[in-house]
């Protein structure tokens, strides 16, 4: 307790620039090697920001009082009704108070109404599917291999679709992903680092909790190998470093970071918050701790906020697996590993193992 006190003593020196210039390199040093430090010099800062917002109000408010209680308001209206002429005489006597009280009005307008605004941006949720409107020319490959079907030459169809990213839960064709990037979709796809392409069926969602299990109904679709990947059980603590591997784009695109919060989006306690810089298509992704334990899956963004994602938790990943009937999926029954292959590896290896499991998905309506 005494350490955390004085950690936060330290800070608030630092954020307030008390500290000597060797204090604040020294300081600078360990923000850089301690990730749960920084999450807390970034806490405090909003903090202190918060209170100088506060009382900068407070101050504006005692101003304003202080220029009413000097202005007589109902001599200023009885006098100027009946006495019109004098209207030049009383402005030229008070317009320095009232141009003072103006200024302090409008300037409390605009600070209570960017306050709000910020207010409402910050409350919002950005999900990070890729929907892009496409002409069937630029998906024909895509199409003619999976349905075998072709469009008139000069007449391109256009499509909605949906990109985001999935991952194996199993060797035989169980992707998990996120259920916006699926909802009301009328045709399902997944495409893998080779690219190729497979048709999938949705078999399991989640809506509260953002999860959709599909499979690969795809003859052509060969089994997997062993899943390298284990599904993390326990909560993964602040400070964790953590990394995915995502479909942004056409190829697979690494973020790396570590987990700053243990709830999501306005305290959301399904979620984690992590330091990872996302983009619209990393819907769906793992999100992985260094020995290769499945901590959760992306689903979202601040928009206020950049280098910042949440990611629904294993334990709901875990929950969604156990919840498909088992006699639905006869012989195809659906548990996590107990050992993870990639415990021990260089970040690279590590890629080089998943990248096959990480799938990009694509929902057509």
């Amino acid at each position: 307790m005494r350490n955390d006190l004085e950690l936060d003593a330290i800070i608030e020196d630092y954020l307030l620039g008390k500290l000597n210039p060797q204090e604040t390199e020294a300081f600078e040093t360990l923000r850089r090697n301690d990730a749960s430090v920084d999450h807390k010099v970034v806490s405090h800062k909003f903090f202190l920001e918060s209170m100088e917002t506060f009382a900068a109000q407070s101050r504006l408010k005692d101003q304003l009082n202080s220029i009413h209680a000097e202005i007589d308001v109902e001599t200023l209206a009885s006098t100027l009704r009946p006495h019109p002429s004098k209207v030049i005489q009383l402005w030229r006597k008070h317009k320095s108070a009232i141009a003072v009280a103006a200024s302090f009005l409008v300037l409390s307008l605009v600070s209570v109404y960017s306050i709000q605004h910020n207010t409402k941006q910050k409350e919002q949720l950005v999900l990070l599917s890729n929907q892009v409107n496409r002409a069937i020319k630029t998906q024909n490959s895509l199409i003619r291999k999976i349905n075998n079907s072709a469009t008139p030459a000069g007449k391109p169809v256009v499509q909605n679709s949906i990109g985001g990213t999935g991952f194996a839960i199993s060797t035989n064709g169980y992707i998990l992903t996120n259920y916006h990037i699926i909802n009301g979709a009328d045709s399902l796809y997944v495409q893998n680092s080779k690219g190729e392409s497979f048709k999938v069926k949705a078999t399991y969602t989640d809506p509260q909790n953002d999860i959709a299990i599909l499979k690969i109904s795809d003859k052509n679709f060969a089994n997997l190998s062993s899943i390298p990947y284990t599904i993390k059980r326990n909560t993964s603590s602040i400070g964790e470093m953590v990394y995915t591997l995502g479909y942004p784009k056409d190829d697979a695109v690494l973020g790396e970071g570590y987990v700053s919060s243990k709830n999501g989006f306005v305290g959301d306690t399904t979620q984690y918050q992590v330091a990872i810089a996302v983009n619209p298509g990393n819907s769906g992704g793992p999100v992985l701790d260094n020995d290769g334990n499945l901590v959760g899956i992306i689903s979202g963004k601040p928009d206020q906020t950049e280098g910042a994602a949440f990611a629904v938790k294993s334990k709901y990943i875990l929950e969604a697996m156990r919840a498909i009937p088992q006699d639905s999926l006869g012989r195809n029954k659906l548990s996590a590993n107990k050992k993870s292959g990639l415990s021990g590896l260089k970040r690279t290896k590590q890629i080089e193992k998943i990248q096959d499991y990480v799938f990009m998905i694509k929902a057509f309506n």
